[in-house]
């Protein structure tokens, strides 16, 4: 416990805190960048690029800072909604999203590897990205995948995921069972072993 006090004493105030002042000082809001940018920027990052991903922060920053009149005071931590700003961002780049990951997996196949910068920023374990899953993530719903890659990238929990979704969290259950039965059915079809170090959050 005196290690979480001393974290948040180094931190600064809640991220409600940080908000509310924020409606009369517009400035405070820049502590929000400050903690959650890298965060935001890595995540999208990861399902975009890095290219698409340097606009998808800012511009998820721009929409949160003009809604946060519209963020709920009672809850302290702000990640959940950026990071759900930032999925309904990424709502706009589907298109190029299905092309990376349909890429990665033909990558995969033909033994080809991606640009270090890239395999970094793309990596869903910590070897290569698999062919089996990069396709299997491309078969998902938006739904399923917006969910299912809050829980393993972002590492949001259930009700956090229900937050920057805005829907119940029974429906996020629902739909993090049903892309982590895809995901278990198309490596289960390649024989290959599941929940490897790093994969337990895709499957199960």
């Amino acid at each position: 416990m005196k290690g979480v006090a001393v974290l948040a004493v180094e931190r600064g105030p809640a991220d409600n805190a940080v908000v509310r002042r924020s409606l009369d000082e517009p400035e405070a809001f820049t502590e929000l960048f400050d903690r959650y940018a890298d965060e935001v920027h890595r995540y999208a990052a990861r399902r975009l690029g890095s290219t698409a991903a340097d606009d998808v922060m800012a511009e998820a920053f721009t929409v949160a800072f003009a809604r946060r009149g519209r963020f709920d005071l009672s809850r302290p931590d702000a990640r959940p909604w950026l990071l759900g700003i930032a999925t309904n961002l990424i709502r706009g780049h589907r298109r190029t999203e299905l092309r990376r990951w349909r890429a990665m997996a033909r990558a995969a196949a033909a033994g080809g590897e991606e640009p270090e910068a890239e395999r970094v920023a793309a990596r869903l374990t910590a070897q290569a990205v698999r062919r089996e899953l990069a396709a299997a993530l491309a078969l998902l719903s938006p739904d399923q995948r917006d969910a299912l890659l809050l829980y393993a990238w972002a590492e949001l929990d259930y009700q956090e995921i229900a937050e920057a979704l805005d829907v119940p969290i029974g429906t996020v259950r629902s739909r993090l069972h049903r892309a982590r039965g895809v995901l278990r059915e198309a490596l289960a079809a390649t024989g290959l072993q599941q929940n490897q170090p790093g994969e337990a959050r895709w499957t199960s």
